[in-house]
């Protein structure tokens, strides 16, 4: 029988149709075994399209999908209605208040940060790299959720799994990007060397936005193969392609 998909869930989004997925539950084989659900890996499509489906699914059935391109900048859609995968714009935050629609963030270490105003029926998705956090992608979706009629003092936020900080190093070039005050995101390592924090350094940005509720899930990408896909690793593998996990949200229809 076919492993079903896991949906992990923040309490933070309770009542709220939405699930951090891994690669539980998929029906891709060889290294991107499991769920995977990128469109860019070395992966036959029909099984990326199955995934994706079996995503879907497994957190809002009968709900559209709406995508972007992600290419780690602040750029965030409004989301009204859904597009063609061959249509989808660039970006990295995507808001909506239209039930029957289920915003999907992809993401192989980088962070996923949803959103959701219960109480305005608006919700948001955020690709949330170190490049994208630091560039404002998590504020610009905000922002954007607050055109909708979102107050930020009603918005919790989860951060789903990402790679930790004993799994992340960087070098001093990647250091130099950062403030001294976000210094304290980064623990020295070997010589020349950082590790860094990003679950905690998106939490810190989500905390000065004033968000309402902030939910860690504390999950490393990086050190549990079985459960989840990473880029790092799949590099640090000597793999030619890695998978890519979905994070979903929605709002009750």
């Amino acid at each position: 029988m076919a492993e079903p998909v896991e949906v992990i869930r923040a309490s933070a989004l309770a009542g709220v149709p939405h699930g951090f997925l891994g690669r539980r539950g998929g029906v891709s084989g060889g290294v991107t075994a499991g769920l995977n659900v990128g469109l860019g890996s070395a992966d036959d499509p029909d099984a990326v399209a199955e995934n994706r489906r079996l995503a879907v699914d497994a957190v809002q059935p009968g709900a559209q999908l709406a995508c972007l391109y992600q290419i780690h900048s602040s750029n965030v859609v409004t989301v009204r209605e859904c597009w063609d995968e061959a249509d989808r714009p660039r970006g990295d935050g995507m808001v909506t208040d239209r039930p029957g629609i289920v915003l999907g963030i992809l993401t192989a270490d980088c962070a996923p940060v949803l959103f959701a105003d219960s109480q305005h029926g608006i919700v948001g998705a955020a690709h949330a790299g170190w490049r994208g956090a630091h560039g404002g992608v998590i504020e610009a979706t905000i922002a954007a959720m607050e055109a909708l009629g979102a107050r930020r003092e009603n918005i919790a936020a989860a951060i789903g799994p990402c790679i930790a900080q004993e799994s992340y190093e960087v070098g001093e070039d990647f250091r130099r990007e950062f403030s001294e005050e976000d210094g304290r995101f980064f623990t020295a390592g070997r010589a020349g060397h950082w590790q860094f924090a990003l679950e905690d350094y998106v939490a810190a940005r989500l905390q000065r936005a004033e968000i309402a509720r902030i939910e860690p899930l504390g999950l490393d990408t990086y050190s549990n193969e079985r459960r989840f896909f990473s880029y790092r690793r799949s590099t640090h593998l000597g793999q030619d392609t890695y998978g890519r996990e979905f994070s979903l949200i929605g709002l009750p229809q």
